[in-house]
């Protein structure tokens, strides 16, 4: 009988061992399986699984299939999902140094990004840090343009556009703009281009390509007016739960992963914009009117990001322009 035991001990140790040796992760983003940032995220949760020894599984669950966009970082947080991504900047209503790269024309290329995310990523980690969150990477996607049905000489020409906002800055450009905003995720974008329910839009070629913005809109304005970032995060708790060799590992595959998005944004901007023009957009940098506009909106909004962000913000700003 004693024999029986050991035996069933032995087996319940060793299944016991096997289910501590694997550890599965859901990872929520917002974006379709075909964007780059969604492949190069399917590619991290590869190269940590071959990493760890098949000890750590991440599961993708693309398109805010698992939870929608706005819902990720609160699911992280709580640790319903361990692993998510989230456009920082539609969280600058919670706490305005998220929203820090999307200052329009302080930022505007991939250098003055990777500079401004050098100098801004210590307040960010902290912020996370303090809801038990660990920021693994971020990716920027390409610089910002204006869509719009209508040509644009001018912001004049906004007034009365009914244009998608995807974060606070987005929303306050159409205000400042005389533009009416309108919240839609990237996931509902199509349809609401197609309906009418938005007929202006400030986002990248990426995004203009995913959604096959020439299918209803004719212009697209290459303002470069900011460079935007995602960030790949995880829950404390859950990466303190890894052993040592596998938290290293994650580390290691997600700072490839950040070196691989940046070039893969930057190489894929052009593409995104001939890809545009190809469908039949007129693809056009903006007027000098139009650019001075704009960059009067940037002043603006940049003193009022200042006046808001106090003095965290002050250095990230100061550190940015040195």
């Amino acid at each position: 009988m004693n024999r029986i035991h050991a035996i069933a001990a032995t087996l319940a140790a060793a299944f016991a061992l096997s289910a501590s040796a694997q550890t599965k992760w859901d990872m929520p983003t917002p974006y379709a399986a075909t964007n780059f940032h969604t492949e190069n995220i399917v590619q991290f949760a590869a190269d940590v699984d071959k990493a760890t020894g098949g000890k750590l599984k991440i599961q993708v669950h693309p398109g805010a299939s698992l939870f929608k966009a706005n819902e990720i970082k609160r699911a992280v947080q709580g640790n319903q999902a361990q692993i998510g991504e989230i456009l920082i900047s539609g969280y600058s209503n919670e706490d305005p140094i998220f929203g820090v790269d999307s200052i329009p024309f302080l930022a505007t290329s991939y250098a003055d990004a990777a500079k401004l995310w050098k100098v801004s990523k210590k307040a960010l980690e902290d912020r996370f840090a303090k809801q038990g969150m660990v920021i693994l990477y971020a990716v920027p996607w390409p610089p910002q343009g204006v869509y719009s049905t209508k040509p644009l000489n001018s912001v004049a020409d906004m007034k009365g556009l009914k244009m998608r906002s995807y974060n606070p800055a987005t929303s306050r450009i159409a205000e400042l703009a005389g533009a009416q905003p309108v919240t839609i995720q990237a996931a509902a974008l199509a349809q609401a281009m197609a309906t009418g329910a938005v007929n202006a839009n400030i986002t990248s070629g990426a995004t203009g390509y995913d959604t096959k913005a020439w299918e209803v809109v004719k212009n697209y304005y290459d303002t470069q007016a900011w460079v935007p970032k995602n960030i790949v995060f995880v829950n404390k708790q859950a990466f303190d739960a890894l052993d040592k060799a596998s938290q290293q590992a994650l580390l290691k595959c997600a700072h490839e992963a950040e070196a691989r998005g940046w070039k893969t944004s930057e190489e894929k901007n052009s593409w995104y914009k001939e890809q545009l023009a190809k469908n039949g957009m007129n693809v056009a940098a903006p007027s000098p009117q139009l650019k001075a506009d704009l960059k009067k909106i940037g002043d603006t909004m940049t003193a009022e990001w200042m006046k808001t962000a106090g003095a965290d913000g002050q250095a990230i700003v100061d550190a940015f322009k040195k």
